[in-house]
């Protein structure tokens, strides 16, 4: 089972996905005449706005704070790391690249969700992928709904965090244990303690992730950056070096064509998981935003992508780069951070591990609403909290499987997810134009 996911997760994920993706997204950033470019201040005013009358539950800046706290998690350093392990140096310049591009998918994606908002069975008000299908698209588009919502099922469960948390835990507090191979019944005690922490909030519904992520990721950020800052005063004659690396790696032909479409890949699958545009989840959570101006939720949308797979990257990446820790057997992913931290700043191991935690948690939260949201819209208001347990239940097994496999089994659900939601996007994407075109700030 193991090979046969790892096997389907790497042929979908490769040239398929790079060309959905990234094409789409070049598409929308050029139909929409750079929009993220020109865009961006009129975005950074939107989040000044604070009287929203909209059918929602949180405001656009709760949904933007909880979004991220989805992206920017685990992702944002394991994910860095596997695709320097896997992808070299280069790698990063595809996120960055990614990055761009992601942003005008997520002007989009924030848009729609807005202009095609539905209801679940009870008549409360919910956004995401499978309401734009259906309310944009029409009724006989349902198939891609539900197909949306089945891999999302499975995408949002937070597997990668959840794994990656354990093995942070076992890597700086047992290091000889992890590094001989961490008994299972280990993993399984720090995966209780995981779900009953997430359990907390989670039971508490939107409100209370839209409340708790709004207070502790723009912390989170803010601490992530001063101690990457500390390594670049304290390494800053490196830095010439990593940059030039990083642009050598990503337009590298002499290993091959192929080695250098096997970068830009890497780069840009990784990116998927960091700022997830086109997968659909920002969407079902600026679903929730109280904003009545579709447009205007679009440009707070877009800021996504440029704070986790633009900024946060680039912080997760100069550090593991200086260390040059990155050159291991395997699918290694937060371990090397930890290492690299460790070999930088005295005990940066330490201070990674408390913000991995946050991250991590943060992460989790969020992802249960996404699937909550799925859960909904396939069975109902009053079965879906079943889901709840489904999701909390699942933090213990992530807690168990092997790395490569927590990997493979998000990507391969993710790029399911994004079938339906770019071809909705891109369907639907004259009338954001048209929008566009209306808006007035």
């Amino acid at each position: 089972m193991r090979e046969f996911i790892i096997s389907i997760s790497d042929f979908v994920c490769g040239y398929p996905l790079f060309c959905w993706l990234i094409g789409g997204g070049l598409f929308l950033f050029v139909r929409s005449r750079a929009v993220p470019v020109r865009r961006l201040g009129a975005a950074v005013r939107s989040l000044r706005v604070t009287k929203q009358t909209g059918e929602g539950q949180i405001t656009s800046f709760q949904a933007l704070m909880s979004a991220i706290s989805a992206t920017v998690g685990m992702g944002n350093i394991a994910g860095v790391a596997i695709a320097l392990v896997v992808g070299g140096p280069g790698a990063i310049f595809w996120m960055w690249v990614s990055a761009l591009l992601g942003m005008a998918t997520k002007f989009f994606e924030g848009t729609l969700a807005i202009m095609f908002k539905g209801r679940n069975d009870k008549g409360e008000a919910r956004g995401g992928p499978m309401y734009v299908i259906t309310q944009g698209l029409g009724a006989r588009y349902r198939p891609l709904a539900v197909m949306f919502s089945c891999a999302g099922l499975i995408g949002c469960l937070a597997v990668m965090q959840a794994n990656q948390f354990v093995e942070a835990v076992c890597t700086v507090f047992m290091p000889a244990t992890a590094a001989a191979g961490t008994p299972l019944w280990i993993r399984a005690m720090l995966g209780v303690f995981i779900t009953a922490i997430v359990a907390v909030v989670v039971v508490g519904g939107i409100k209370r992730i839209s409340k708790v992520a709004s207070r502790i990721v723009p912390a989170m950020v803010a601490l992530y950056f001063v101690l990457v800052v500390l390594v670049i005063v304290l390494h800053f004659r490196e830095l010439p070096r990593v940059f030039a690396s990083i642009f050598a790696g990503a337009f590298n032909l002499r290993a091959g064509l192929g080695a250098f479409a096997a970068v830009a890949i890497t780069g840009a699958r990784r990116a998927m998981l960091v700022n997830e545009a086109g997968v659909g989840t920002a969407m079902m959570m600026h679903g929730a935003s109280m904003n009545e101006k579709p447009v205007r939720e679009g440009f707070v949308a877009m800021l996504g992508p440029a704070i986790d797979s633009g900024f946060v990257c680039t912080l997760s990446a100069i550090p593991i780069l200086i260390a040059d820790c990155y050159h291991v057997e395997g699918v290694k992913g937060l371990s090397v951070a930890l290492q690299s931290f460790d070999a930088l700043i005295p005990g940066g191991r330490y201070l990674l591990m408390i913000l991995v935690t946050v991250f991590a948690f943060s992460t989790m939260f969020s992802y249960s609403y996404y699937g909550r949201t799925c859960s909904e819209f396939l069975f109902g208001k009053d079965k879906a909290r079943y889901y709840d347990w489904f999701y909390l239940a699942m933090i213990l097994v992530a807690s168990i499987i092997t790395l490569d496999v927590a990997v493979s089994l998000m990507d391969l659900a993710f790029a399911l997810m994004s079938v339906p939601t770019m071809f909705a996007v891109l369907r639907l994407s004259p009338r954001v134009l048209r929008a566009l075109r209306d808006f007035k700030e």
